[in-house]
């Protein structure tokens, strides 16, 4: 595995850990917030937190970004709809009647609506490996699901968590086309639209706020995991794609539910003991996956920052032109790869 490839796992497993701690953290602030009070905080937090980072950006290795143009707006603004306002509200809903612990492994549904969405929708490449880890991971979500409670059905609140990892698939093949732009901006815009639009409706049904530890402590959880965790999340899929990413992003749920069986110390029942080992086969199998085949790239001018790396020979931000290119090498669905698999069929960049 290449160094360029280790540094993209890198950036995807930080915000992975990052993401994974909301769950249960928010499960917390649920006991005296509203969930539509508490998704507007949540986001707004993100937004004012990145903005308050925006001046750091150099120091980070920032800077230099290229900024969303008006062709990258309905692509935003379907992200934002979908994973900033639908689906944490559907995720916070679902943890009012859902433990702490099961709402975190059924996060991991999310890399499976990713995977799904990426290669039905945008043709993003898939192989048997990945299907398998997808059916591996879609069975044991199944099996948390299930309650057995008062006679056989499905639970509402874990249909809930998953219908919010629908949404944020779909959020994260939307934003996965934007990530040549700057991270810091997207997050930024991301959190105060989908925040304010929260808040407002929230108050405009009469839900109240609640008293102000709690909203500094909202405000600080979506600046950290929320903020930071989509902008991590936005420069790995430049280097891995949708699919890819969202498979490091795997070990989220894994992250939360350690956390959740510390802070409520609630033993696990038999359906999330059974559904753990299932779960965890099924992120190994993403995590070993790899692709490899002759391509195409075709002529392409686009603006993005860059590292040295076989497609670019410098280091630098800014527009530039690729030549036409025929080559074999081990790759990701990248900003630089996303390509069918016809014989011959060229490369599609941005």
């Amino acid at each position: 595995m290449d160094r360029a490839r280790i540094y993209f796992i890198c950036l995807a497993l930080a915000g992975a850990i990052l993401f994974g701690a909301s769950a249960p953290l928010a499960k917390l602030l649920l006991a005296d917030t509203d969930p539509l009070v508490l998704s507007g905080l949540l986001y707004a937090g993100c937004g004012v937190g990145l903005l308050l980072l925006a001046p750091a950006r150099p120091r980070l290795g920032l800077g230099g970004e290229a900024r969303p143009a008006r062709g990258d707006l309905p692509w935003l603004a379907g992200s934002i709809a979908a994973g900033g306002i639908i689906a944490p509200l559907l995720l916070l809903i679902g943890l009012q009647s859902t433990p702490a612990a099961t709402a975190s492994l059924l996060l991991n549904f999310e890399c499976v609506a990713t995977t799904a969405i990426a290669a039905l929708a945008f043709r993003e490449a898939v192989g048997r490996r990945v299907w398998l880890a997808v059916a591996l991971i879609t069975a044991a979500c199944a099996l948390l699901t299930v309650s057995f409670t008062g006679g056989w059905g499905f639970s509402p609140g874990a249909l809930a968590v998953v219908g919010a990892c629908l949404f944020w698939g779909i959020d994260n093949n939307l934003t996965c086309y934007i990530s040549s732009r700057d991270p810091v901006i997207i997050g930024t815009l991301k959190g105060l639209i989908a925040g304010a639009f929260s808040l407002g409706l929230a108050l405009a049904l009469g839900r109240s706020l609640p008293g102000p530890a709690t909203v500094a402590a909202a405000l600080l959880l979506g600046a950290v995991s929320y903020g930071l965790s989509i902008v991590l999340y936005i420069l790995a899929t430049r280097g891995l794609g949708a699919a890819r990413t969202s498979a490091w992003f795997g070990t989220a749920p894994f992250a939360g539910t350690a956390l959740s069986l510390g802070l409520f110390r609630a033993w696990p029942g038999l359906q999330f003991i059974v559904s753990l080992p299932v779960m965890a086969a099924g992120a190994l199998l993403l995590f070993g996956e790899e692709h490899d085949h002759m391509h195409v790239h075709v002529p392409i001018e686009h603006e993005h920052y860059f590292r040295e790396d076989a497609h670019h020979p410098f280091q630098g931000p800014g527009r530039h032109r690729h030549p036409e290119v025929r080559h074999s090498h081990p790759h990701s669905p990248d900003i630089h790869h996303r390509h069918g698999h016809e014989p011959d069929e060229p490369d599609q960049g941005r």
